[in-house]
């Protein structure tokens, strides 16, 4: 079931074209990837959901039912990536404060703020002012403070930036249980491998429109295919690569080779070394990533 769908969006500012007729579905109790190069458009389109911005064209719904861009529905949860918490206030106040804005009853608000602090791991240190959390705490604490008042969808802007790796397992575990709940996520992130395992499918947007959306599978078998790339490392340059190789220009001992069978074309491979009289020191096979989705897709030039 789609619990949020956009369709067409499209926002100019100016003479610049922000949202280019971009359209994508959420479904319930998801985990989305929505990426893209800076400047794609993520953060408007965002922002067009949130209530935040409103369309020159096309329509967002969500259960169904058209938003009016005028202000957020309860039903959604914003988690920005600029720290929204009080500083000089407790984990607690902070949790309290959201949780009356989000008009939440003095009753819920206890059971929610307990819960919220059990889930950030946070309960030991809620009578404590913020400012003296570690950058992991205090993003733990952004994400309950936007998720307090029990969304059914969250809206995530890459609340795993500037974290270390102990604070990012904690909220993907938070994650997971909302998502375990029902709770549908839309998540962007410049993080390619946090999306890749975590997220069960991925929207890739550039120059205002979604350019492709699916799993990882998917993704792979439109754009870049389920090819192999292997690496070896010999002990000494090579003199004529087997067939099928190339010799990296800036180490004449690396071999680089495209395989769709590694159990067939692998074995081939390092016999053809062996037999120039080469002795293999490393070998790696990896995969298609959703990285190398995303460069085929987005090209390699930096966005500023």
């Amino acid at each position: 079931m789609d619990v949020l769908t956009v369709d067409g969006a499209r926002k100019r500012f100016g003479d610049v074209v922000a949202l280019d007729g971009a359209t994508l579905a959420l479904r319930e109790g998801e985990l989305l990837a929505l990426l893209g190069p800076n400047g794609a458009g993520k953060t408007t389109l965002i922002r067009a959901i949130a209530g935040r911005v409103r369309l020159d064209g096309g329509e967002i719904r969500l259960f169904g039912k058209p938003l009016d861009g005028h202000r957020t529905p309860p039903e959604l949860g914003i988690v920005p990536q600029e720290l929204a918490v009080y500083p000089l206030l407790t984990a607690r106040e902070n949790l309290e404060a959201f949780g009356r804005l989000q008009g939440l009853s003095r009753h819920d608000l206890a059971g929610q703020v307990k819960w919220a602090l059990e889930v950030t791991a946070l309960g030991d240190r809620a009578d404590e002012p913020v400012k003296g959390f570690s950058g992991g705490m205090k993003r733990r604490l952004n994400i309950a403070c936007g998720v307090l008042h029990r969304p059914r969808i969250v809206l995530l802007d890459e609340p795993t930036v500037g974290v270390d790796p102990q604070s990012r397992e904690r909220i993907y575990d938070m994650l997971v249980a909302l998502t375990s709940a029902g709770v549908s996520l839309l998540l962007t992130t410049h993080h390619l491998e946090e999306a890749e395992a975590r997220c069960s499918r991925t929207v890739i947007i550039d120059h205002g429109r979604v350019i492709a959306a699916g799993t990882l599978p998917e993704l792979v078998d439109r754009t870049v295919g389920r090819h192999r790339v292997v690496t070896v490392r010999t002990n000494a340059p090579v003199d004529t690569p087997p067939p099928g190789a190339e010799i990296l220009a800036d180490d004449p001992r690396l071999l680089r080779a495209r395989v769709s069978n590694v159990a067939r074309d692998l074995p081939l491979l390092l016999g053809a070394l062996v037999a120039q009289g080469c002795e293999v020191e490393d070998v790696e096979v990896r995969g298609p990533s959703l990285q190398s989705v995303f460069i085929h897709l987005t090209g390699r030039e930096l966005r500023e």
